[in-house]
């Protein structure tokens, strides 16, 4: 399986996973909540997660395989995506060009008997071409021809990619208005820098499994010495590794104003055929470059003019090998399972072959599923539901900016003035993406998958200097998660998600469980990285100082209470780096707590068999995190998605609400209450 496709076929906890968004399917119970995963026996204000999912917790096991389970709905999603793709298989693509393709491309993925047949000989071409390469200057030939779209680091928090360098196509930060090249540290397989820097036991191990992984992958693919190899591969990500900004540190903003002329690369990051990397990736043409890390790409250049070239040619190799691995013959295609699903995230279970083909479709025509789905499973009247509750969500938020008394009326003015611009989708995007350039043969995998990969690159090439296109979406409806764009000023909500939502729920549930994901994605908005973003999506310093100071030392005690979370002895949470998730949590429930106090017009107190309607709103919000993970998951999750906190801690952030308090009469005793100087609030 492909490094990429692996990930997501397993559940791998990549940063734009599900597990960073709470998981739940759409209930039809009386009060809107399911009240058998209630456990009545634990005390709400000692354990408010645990009271509201105990009883799930304790009856839900861990399917064998699996690393992580949710309750609900991304399994449903899982199900009606395969439906989709075996209804048009099954129609032989009939219906127009995205129907042939999905048919092709689940054909070419299927036809095992050809993949085993042809074992390597598709690959020995570019094999070849690598173990040709005699000097610097080929080198950066073939690590330009590496580069493709797949990483977006104002979207997912993080910005790994495990090419040599990224590359993101984003509106500029000076002209939001079209877009520009973004150029990022890259090079890595693991998935942070510190499984090759830590010298923790368990880092340790892990890379010595990586490393035994690699050796194991080129044995089967014919190369000589493979262990040596590996040793080289490894030696050279951690050289890049050593290179890199990491952490903190990586991910501010600050790191990606640094414009770089074209001619500039030559100097301030010598080491690296700059002219050559450019032609071969296509890129000749483009004047400026807004360069994430500098330090990191300078890094990575020098190793490229200094590191042994038999080490950067083994490293193409391996890379070649674990980018396509579903086209690899089954013994090898399942090295890189093995390694990837149960060292790193504990699931040793392969899904059927006809499972991963539906994901392989569904990863690269994603919006050639996601307009059937759309038809079937997301319907107008619900669009217009949740458009309405976003409504009333913003109008919450408008009102809450104007009565901060902390905030300066300039602030106040430029704050209402992005609120009011905020563009909010809902469901799927307004323009779907033409596949019409994809060539998909339903008897070439490796080809298939190659221009699946070059694809969006080569589109997003196309696009350097145009109009920002501001209601683009990231995402595929079916995929279930919530975007923040700061330089679109946009927020997105995917069909998917959206089916939390529940038509014939009390607004109590809807409010608690998908008003707070919209009161989420919002805030982020006016985030420590989003408060540096105008309305327009321009980089631009639009706060006070004397705002800025209170803020943040307003969220020092955020940041205080996460970091005593800790899920291991060995590990804890980083709640610097966990801020602004956890800040949007919190302002999140908060303001949709009040937007349905304001929807249900004084009939909020009312409830049923037994609940209050606030009791049910802050149920409904807990029970959207109901998830199990292995502990290999979980700290995966911890490490290699360091923006969002594990799941049992975004429940309990209700413990901040004086809401919460009066709906389940919290005494001062519980071990979860927080005296009201001790309560953030912010928004």
């Amino acid at each position: 399986m492909s490094r990429r496709f692996k990930r997501l076929a397993l559940g791998f906890l990549c940063v734009l996973s599900v597990a960073a968004l709470p998981q739940t399917a759409p209930r039809a119970t009386s009060p809107g909540i399911v009240l058998n995963n209630l456990d009545r026996a634990v005390v709400p204000g000692d354990d408010f997660y645990r009271f509201a999912n105990g009883a799930w917790l304790q009856r839900t096991q861990m399917p064998p395989g699996r690393a992580e389970i949710g309750n609900g709905l991304n399994e449903l999603v899982d199900r009606r995506v395969a439906a989709i793709v075996e209804d048009v298989v099954a129609a032989n693509g009939a219906g127009g060009d995205n129907q042939r393709k999905i048919a092709d491309l689940y054909a070419s993925y299927m036809n095992e008997k050809a993949i085993e047949a042809r074992g390597l000989a598709a690959f020995q071409p570019e094999l070849r071409r690598i173990a040709s390469i005699e000097n610097r200057r080929q080198l950066a030939r073939a690590l330009g021809e590496t580069l493709r779209s797949d990483v977006d680091p104002l979207n997912t928090g993080n910005s790994y990619t495990p090419n040599f360098l990224g590359f993101w196509l984003g509106p500029g930060f000076d002209d939001p208005g079209h877009y520009t090249a973004y150029l990022l540290q890259g090079g890595l397989e693991l998935p942070v820098e510190e499984f090759y820097l830590s010298a923790d036991p368990h880092m340790r191990d892990v890379r010595a499994k990586y490393q035994a992984h690699v050796a194991r992958l080129l044995r089967l693919s014919g190369f000589t010495a493979p262990e040596r190899r590996a040793a080289r591969v490894v030696e050279l990500e951690r050289a890049m590794a050593e290179k890199h900004r990491s952490g903190a540190d990586r991910d501010d903003i600050g790191s990606a104003s640094h414009n770089w002329k074209k001619t500039d690369f030559s100097t301030r990051a010598p080491g690296l055929d700059w002219a050559e990397f450019f032609r071969a990736a296509g890129l000749n043409g483009q004047p400026v470059f807004t360069v994430w890390q500098p330090g990191g790409v300078a890094g990575e250049a020098s190793l490229a003019g200094s590191a042994p070239l038999a080490a950067w040619k083994d490293w193409l190799a391996y890379h070649l090998l674990e980018d396509y691995g579903d086209a690899l013959p089954k013994a090898m295609n399942e090295e890189g399972v093995a390694f990837f699903s149960e060292t790193l995230n504990g699931a040793a279970l392969l899904r059927s072959r006809a499972e991963r083909a539906v994901q392989l479709v569904n990863m690269w025509l994603g919006d050639a599923v996601g307009e059937i789905y759309v038809r079937r499973h997301f319907s107008p009247p619900v669009k217009s539901q949740v458009q309405a509750m976003a409504a009333g969500i913003v109008e919450v938020y408008r009102k809450r900016i104007a009565g901060l008394a902390w905030m300066e009326p300039s602030t106040k003015r430029e704050a209402i003035a992005k609120l009011d611009a905020l563009y909010i989708g809902i469901g799927y995007p307004e323009r779907w993406r033409d596949y019409s350039a994809l060539e998909i043969l339903p008897g070439d995998l490796l080809g298939n998958l190659r221009r699946a990969r070059l694809f969006p690159y080569r589109q997003d090439v196309a696009r350097l200097g145009a109009a920002t296109d501001k209601h683009e979406w990231p995402l595929s409806p079916q995929t279930v998660n919530a975007l923040n764009l700061p330089l679109q000023n946009a927020i997105v909500f995917s069909a998917a998600l959206l089916q939390g939502f529940d038509p014939d729920a009390p607004a109590a549930a809807n409010y608690g469980r998908i008003g707070a994901l919209i009161g989420h994605e919002i805030t982020h908005a006016f985030d420590p990285l989003g408060n540096k973003f105008d309305a327009q999506g321009r980089r631009r310093d639009w706060w006070t100082q004397a705002d800025l100071n209170h803020y943040e030392e307003a969220t020092r005690k955020l940041v205080a209470q996460f970091s005593q979370y800790r899920p291991f002895p060995d590990l804890a949470l980083d709640g610097q780096r966990t801020l602004g998730e956890n800040l949007a949590d919190l302002a999140g429930v908060s303001i949709a707590y009040d937007a349905y106090r304001a929807a249900t017009a004084g009939a909020a107190g009312l409830g049923r068999d037994g609940f209050t309607g606030d009791q049910v709103f802050f149920l409904a919000y807990a029970q959207n995190y109901a998830s199990k993970r292995t502990e290999a998951a979980l700290r995966m999750a911890i490490l290699m998605d360091p923006t969002h906190s594990p799941p049992e801690y975004r429940a309990d952030t209700v413990r901040n609400l004086d809401g919460w308090y009066s709906a389940f009469a919290v005494p001062a005793t519980a071990k979860l209450y927080l005296a009201p100087a001790g309560r953030v609030r912010i928004w």
